[in-house]
This record gives C-alpha cells, sequence and structure tokens, in this order.
C-alpha cells in the first residue's frame, strides 16, 4: 500500500510540474476542434459517516467538483446535446473553440442536491442518462445492493457465485474481493448476471431493509426539476443490462420504453443516449444501428476521450468520454481533461 502511494503521489508531482510548465494548456490551445466530454456518476462524499453504496460510482465530492466545474468554466465552451445535434444537422455554422459537455449517468438524487447549484452558479449546461426503471423506485442498482451486501456482512469468506470461494482479512481487501466479483458479473449473460445478484445477500448472510435505497436515485418530479433548470435528460435505457448481452430485440425495447418514458415525463424530446458500462465489448454495429433507428442523433460510449470534431461528425453516435473518479485529484483531472488516460491506452 505505502508502494502505491508513493508510486501516486510521484505522479500527482509530475503532473503539478507539467501543469506548472504549462504542458496542458498548450495541448488545449494548440487542438481547438476537439470536443471534451466529462463523464460523472455521482457527486458525494464516499468517506462521510453513513455512505453505504458502491464508492466507485462517486465520481467527485462536491468541493472537487466545484473545482473543476470553476476551471471547465475559465477554458471551455460548454456545450448542450441540442447544440451539438444543430451542429450535425448542418443548422449551426461551426461548434465554438475546444467545446466541452458535462454529462452524467444513471440518475443519482445527488445530482440535483450537490451537482446542479454548482452548475447553476458556473451557468454550465449539462445532460443527465435516466436508467428510467430506477427514477423514483427503491430497487437499487445491482453495484450498490453489491457494495452494501458486502459492507454490512459478518463473514470473512464466502462462495460467490461465478467466482467461487473467496477470502478476505480487511476492508481493503474484502473491497477488493468485491470488485473483482462485480467485474466477474458485468461479463455474464443477463439472465445468468441477474440471478448471481439476487443471489449475493444469501451467500453473504445480510438482511438488507426494504427502504435501504428510497432516497438514492431520483424522482421523475425531481427529474422534472433538473430540467426546468435546463439540464437535458437523457436514455441509459430502462434495466442498464450490458447491451450485447440481450437480444437485439430487447435492446430495441430497452432503447424506445426509456427514450418514450422520459418523453412523457419532461414533455421534451429526448436525443441522446449512454451506452450502460460503455466500453468496446459493450456496444456492436447492430446495437449502434437501433439506437439510430430509436431517433437518437447524439450517443455516447465509455472509451477516452477527448475526441476530434471530425470524427464526431463521422461517428456521431460513438463519441468518447472521459470517466472522472473521486480519486482523481485536481492535477489527474487537467491530465485527463488533456486526453493522457487517451494517449496511454487507458
Amino acid at each position: 500500500m505505502t508502494n502505491k502511494i508513493s508510486r501516486a503521489r510521484a505522479i500527482d508531482l509530475a503532473l503539478e510540474l507539467m501543469i506548472r510548465a504549462r504542458a496542458f494548456d498548450g495541448v488545449r490551445l494548440l487542438n481547438p476542434r476537439v470536443l471534451t466530454v466529462l463523464n460523472y456518476h455521482r457527486i458525494d462524499d464516499p468517506s462521510r459517516a453513513g455512505f453505504n453504496t458502491f464508492k466507485l460510482n462517486v465520481s467527485a465530492t462536491p468541493d472537487s467538483f466545484s473545482r473543476q466545474m470553476s476551471y471547465v468554466k475559465r477554458n471551455y465552451n460548454a456545450v448542450t446535446c441540442e447544440r451539438l445535434a444543430a451542429w450535425l444537422d448542418g443548422g449551426r455554422a461551426d461548434l465554438p473553440p475546444r467545446a466541452l459537455m458535462i454529462t452524467f449517468d444513471d440518475g443519482y438524487y445527488d445530482n440535483l442536491a450537490h451537482a446542479l447549484p454548482v452548475l447553476k452558479a458556473n451557468n454550465l449546461p449539462a445532460v443527465v442518462f435516466l436508467t428510467t426503471d430506477f427514477m423514483g423506485a427503491s430497487t437499487p442498482f445491482y453495484w450498490d445492493f453489491v457494495a452494501y451486501c458486502f459492507l454490512f456482512t459478518g463473514r470473512d469468506h464466502a462462495h460467490l457465485p461465478a467466482l467461487g470461494l473467496q477470502s478476505w482479512t480487511d476492508e481493503s481487501n474484502r473491497d477488493a474481493v468485491m470488485h473483482r466479483w462485480i467485474e466477474t458479473v458485468k461479463g455474464l449473460p443477463e439472465t445468468a448476471k441477474r440471478q448471481a445478484i439476487q443471489d449475493i445477500a444469501d451467500v453473504l448472510d445480510v438482511s438488507v431493509p426494504s427502504n435501504a435505497f428510497s432516497d438514492l436515485y431520483l424522482t421523475w418530479d425531481q427529474v422534472r426539476e433538473l430540467s426546468r433548470n435546463g439540464i437535458e435528460l437523457g436514455s441509459h435505457t430502462v434495466s442498464h443490462p450490458i447491451l450485447t448481452r440481450i437480444s437485439i430485440e430487447q435492446v430495441r425495447e430497452e432503447l424506445k420504453k426509456s427514450k418514450t418514458r422520459i418523453e412523457e415525463e419532461v414533455k421534451r424530446p429526448v436525443i441522446s443516449f449512454a451506452y450502460p458500462n460503455g466500453q468496446e465489448s459493450d456496444f456492436s454495429p447492430e446495437v449502434v444501428n437501433v439506437v439510430r433507428e430509436t431517433g437518437i442523433k447524439v450517443a455516447f460510449s465509455l472509451l477516452s476521450g477527448p475526441t476530434r470534431y471530425k470524427t464526431v461528425k463521422k461517428n456521431p453516435l460513438l463519441i468518447r468520454r472521459i470517466f472522472l473518479g473521486h480519486h482523481d485529484t485536481f492535477p489527474r483531472f487537467i491530465a485527463k481533461m488533456a486526453g493522457i488516460n487517451r494517449l496511454l491506452g487507458r
């Protein structure tokens, strides 16, 4: 652990030197025709008392998010999905230089409570991609359910579905097992994945209260409040399956029902979509064709960005994004925006 901390600190020191030398400023100014799309999930403090869900889904603390948005405001030109779609359709002459988009996946309540005030203070637009079955529901996303079970288990070993016998000696070791299990079940067919998740509470001998996740996600009234405050709403499917793990007919149903439900609730057209999980194996040409057929104008993966304007024009349904986590220090945030993750291939 000490070696990991030392290495992380060394990387941050190197990045700080590059920032002082204005190296990332040069990258930004020399490449103005690049679309930078930031991907957030939750804005919260995973170290606060009472936090009992999936920590890796926290993209930034409220203070870190505020600092990041101030940097965005000073150095980029934030645009909406509507603006991007209009440019793609030829309705606008061009995008501004150094265009940027702010996106949130899933539909967590803290997007309203913690992100919206910061966005309004900086006059920045954003889009929230909603997984419609979870809005106003107490049924959790599987990663939050799994994290809750691992947090409250009294066991130090278990025979986990799809992974086999695993043991842990402390919190760090237990979390590593949990993360490995989540990544393993992601690769299962959707039916097998759901069964493994359904079994995990019994395997870990945890009783989950029915209201454990009741205030975690947005309600439809809160979604409408976001819309009234200028936040765009996009589709993130109905139930968050990995789309290459289900049939094309199921993909079509997930996209159509999600888009229709959001449009009915907010009385505005839905033109944007984010692929669940968003990695290269999570979408296919057939899936992209269904996205196009559904009437989506712009769609986003989680392959590392940013993306040149000419590539966005060529593949508007495969726009790259920059994934952010609460472990990202401010120097790492700046480096990611400059494309260092894409350059390194991770």
